[in-house]
Parts: structure tokens; C-alpha cells; sequence
């Protein structure tokens, strides 16, 4: 577990540190069409990491409503041992304005680390359900940041920060 929580906290520092070099040089051009509403579909690409939504690449749709859903999952072998993961969340907007959104959110994940077939993690499955936010950070990039009660399947619940950064595609 303590190794688990000092990866994902490497990876949060690793997406930060990307995030800010990727968009101190460069300048993004969106499309002519920067402000929706709730009557369209957004797509968004990034990062994410998380304890019960996932960690590595991920999707997001906002679909056209207050529901969205995100898919992430990473893969990555070092020292011999497959570490892979995949997850999915469900978001409620319960306030959107231009910049920002605030909702509950609902994730599954599923984890694994391991050789030869076996997962060697005590509690590979985990769900979570929380809060959180989502700020504009310059044109279509956005930082999205939770706080979700993590249920792992060996029985321990624990309150754990998660953070997305995407851009979005209107």
C-alpha cells in the first residue's frame, strides 16, 4: 500500500510538471466555437491518476446533459513486473459555469502488478464516490481535481485526492 500511495504521488508530480512545462511554451488556437452548453457533446483527451477512477491516458465525454464519463487506463512494465490499470467514472454536474464545474462523481477501477499472469496486489479491484471540480487553466486545457471516498476490495476505506488535466476538443 505504501508503495502504491508513493507511485501515484510520483505520477501526480510527473503530470504536473508536464502540464506546466507543455504550456508555458505554447500557444493553443481552439476553434472559432469556445463557449458550450449542456445541449452538446464535449470530448476531452489527458491524463488522470487515481486511486478508484485510474491512472494513465483518458478519455472524457460530457454528454449532451449533466452526465459525463471518463475512461482511463495505463500500462507500463519495469524491472520484469506488468503494472496495469484500467478505470471509469461517471460525473453529475451539479453547477456549471463557463470556466468552471462542480459534481459528484462515481468510479470503478481494477488494477494489476504482477509476472507471469498473477496479481500480486492485495486489493486490485476499488470504487470510489466523491466531489469535484474543474477549472479552465488556458483555452481548452483543463485541471480537474476530487476528493473521493475509496473502497478497496480488502476492506479498507480511505478519503483520497484525485487529478485529471485534459483538453478538450469543441
Amino acid at each position: 500500500m505504501k508503495n502504491l500511495v508513493l507511485n501515484m504521488k510520483r505520477i501526480a508530480l510527473i503530470v504536473v510538471v508536464l502540464a506546466a512545462y507543455g504550456s508555458s511554451g505554447a500557444q493553443v488556437i481552439l476553434p472559432s466555437k469556445q463557449s458550450t452548453s449542456l445541449r452538446e457533446n464535449v470530448f476531452g483527451l489527458g491524463f488522470f491518476g487515481g486511486a478508484s477512477g485510474g491512472i494513465g491516458l483518458s478519455f472524457r465525454h460530457h454528454l449532451p446533459s449533466p452526465l459525463s464519463y471518463q475512461i482511463t487506463g495505463g500500462i507500463i512494465k519495469i524491472d520484469g513486473k506488468l503494472r496495469s490499470d484500467i478505470g471509469a467514472e461517471i460525473h453529475y454536474d451539479l453547477a456549471r459555469g463557463s470556466g468552471t464545474r462542480f459534481f459528484v462523481a462515481g468510479g470503478f477501477g481494477y488494477y494489476y502488478s504482477g509476472t507471469d499472469g498473477k496479481n500480486e496486489m492485495k486489493s486490485a479491484t476499488r470504487g470510489g464516490f466523491g466531489l469535484g471540480g474543474e477549472w479552465v487553466m488556458s483555452g481548452g486545457l483543463h485541471f480537474l481535481a476530487e476528493g473521493m471516498f475509496t473502497f478497496f476490495s480488502d476492506g479498507n476505506i480511505l478519503p483520497l485526492p484525485q487529478i485529471g488535466f485534459y483538453y478538450y476538443f469543441y
